[in-house]
């Protein structure tokens, strides 16, 4: 049997309304969990990235990608494995102001994951992290004994390290068009 692993799922598409729910009811009726979903402009004006993780075997993640190009609105999609994408997540902590002068501890966590601190005021302030999930998992848990006011977390952004060719597979959408 074919073991499972992460893939990360590019989809390059028109910017239409409903996409985004046709393309998620793809993984639901097959019963797979998003890890991650992600949207955003890409490197091509006018063109939208949906940024996909999720834990299946490679058959799957070929059939998978195969349903979601014959979403009309979608141009082409890719999956990666880990070693082929460089990827990261982001984080936000909000945290009691008062601890990062009475916690010393609070301020060496900060150093150590090089965090950033985004802004403070007397009530809170607030901590950013971007690095890998496992990175931002150790934070989280070092953070939570003080006490975290909110936490939110982002999906993985991901580019490959090999080209893709979306912008030659565009160019001759264009000119056969």
């Amino acid at each position: 049997m074919e073991e499972k692993q992460l893939f990360t799922i590019s989809v390059y598409t028109e910017n239409n309304i409903g996409l985004l729910n046709r393309i998620s009811s793809i993984f639901l009726k097959r019963h797979i969990n998003l890890l991650s979903m992600t949207a955003s402009a890409s490197e091509i004006d006018g063109v939208y990235r949906f940024v996909i993780v999720v834990q299946i075997t490679e058959e799957a993640v070929q059939k998978i990608v195969g349903q979601i190009e014959k979403q009309i609105e979608v141009i082409r999609a890719f999956y990666h494995t880990e070693d082929q994408t460089i990827f990261q997540e982001t984080a936000l902590f909000k945290i009691a102001s008062s601890l990062l002068f009475e916690e010393p501890q609070i301020q060496n966590i900060i150093k150590d994951a090089n965090a950033e601190i985004v802004t403070v005021n007397t009530k809170w302030f607030v901590l950013s992290k971007t690095g890998r999930r496992k990175e931002i998992d150790v934070i989280h848990e070092k953070l939570k004994p003080y006490g975290l006011k909110q936490f939110v977390r982002s999906g993985r952004i991901a580019i490959s390290k090999d080209a893709m060719r979306i912008s030659e597979i565009l160019d001759e959408f264009k000119i056969n068009n």
